[in-house]
């Protein structure tokens, strides 16, 4: 038996609760998975795991292992870079998970000099909207907009986003440009619903002018869960878009939005970067967090200020 490779074995069983995604995660068959965990059990003379035909759970033993286990593989981990030239120049796997317009519109752009510095890292972008399960999927780190409820990860905010109301020239052309936000709630008037990847629901509209406050719901005749089709549905004029400036800003620029609104405000869009605390920060993970940063730092900086450069 190779202990690294038992103890691998049992920390991602835990981690994802199946011996199948494990073996899958670990490019091994699964049958190699459950000889690994079942030979460390017998040389360690204890279970570690409660296995039934639905699920697999850690025992209490089994929990108080794992903590070292994690430990232990990030230690021998860091030994390994500090004697090879990746502590310079980081190499390997990221699985990484980004909303797609912010890696349509800003990361993936931005990726050949990411790969120009560190081309040794091979990069797997997940690109959607969805709620990640980081664990069971394997994903190292995601990008997401909005607070992080996930109290299971550790979540480092990275930046900003401010927010405004849009809408196409032809769209107000057809149906007039609305005064106040309620006035998207008339009749008349169409938002593009965007829904919740979290909860399922629609997101509201929260604004302020002075001391006055509006939320807004408003009507729609089309709801989306991801924010390229939700910009796409704006654009073609199928009602008011709520949207991070970064966004909006390429199309108005051409004409092909205007602003609403303007008058009025809402609280930024805090960004972050959340990742499981079992994941060990490697340089490849770390220096991909730190060029996150500096994206949005120049896209979309803490506290919604752009810096002077």
């Amino acid at each position: 038996m190779d202990r690294f490779d038992a103890m691998q074995a049992f920390a991602r069983v835990v981690e994802t609760g199946s011996f199948t995604k494990a073996a899958q995660t670990l490019h091994m068959g699964r049958a190699t998975v459950t000889q690994l965990v079942q030979q460390l059990e017998a040389r360690l003379r204890v279970r570690l795991l409660h296995r039934t035909t639905r699920q697999v759970n850690v025992t209490a033993d089994g929990a108080a292992y794992y903590e070292r286990v994690v430990r232990l593989l990030a230690e021998l981990d860091d030994a390994e870079t500090s004697l090879s030239d990746a502590s310079t120049q980081p190499r390997g796997r990221l699985r990484v998970d980004v909303p797609s317009p912010f890696a349509r519109m800003i990361l993936v752009p931005a990726l050949p000099a990411f790969h120009e510095r560190y081309p040794d890292i091979q990069l797997d972008l997940g690109v959607s909207d969805r709620v990640v399960d980081l664990i069971g999927d394997h994903v190292d780190c995601v990008v997401r907009g909005g607070a992080v409820t996930d109290q299971s990860l550790v979540a480092r905010h990275v930046g900003d986003l401010l927010l405004g109301a849009y809408a196409s020239p032809g769209y107000l052309q057809r149906v007039g440009t609305p005064a106040h936000p309620r006035e998207v709630e008339d009749s008349q008037h169409r938002i593009v619903g965007f829904r919740s990847a979290r909860t399922g629901k629609l997101v509201p509209w929260v604004l302020h002018r002075g001391e006055e406050r509006a939320e807004v719901l408003g009507r729609h005749v089309l709801t989306v869960d991801d924010g390229n089709a939700y910009l796409a549905a704006g654009l073609a004029g199928l009602g008011v878009l709520w949207l991070p400036h970064y966004m909006a800003q390429p199309h108005e620029a051409r004409g092909e939005l205007a602003a609403v609104f303007a008058e009025w405000r809402s609280a930024p869009m805090p960004m972050y970067v959340a990742f499981p605390p079992s994941r060990h920060v490697s340089a490849k993970l770390r220096v991909f967090i730190d060029w996150i940063v500096a994206l949005l730092h120049e896209h979309a900086p803490v506290g919604g200020r752009r810096s002077a450069a």
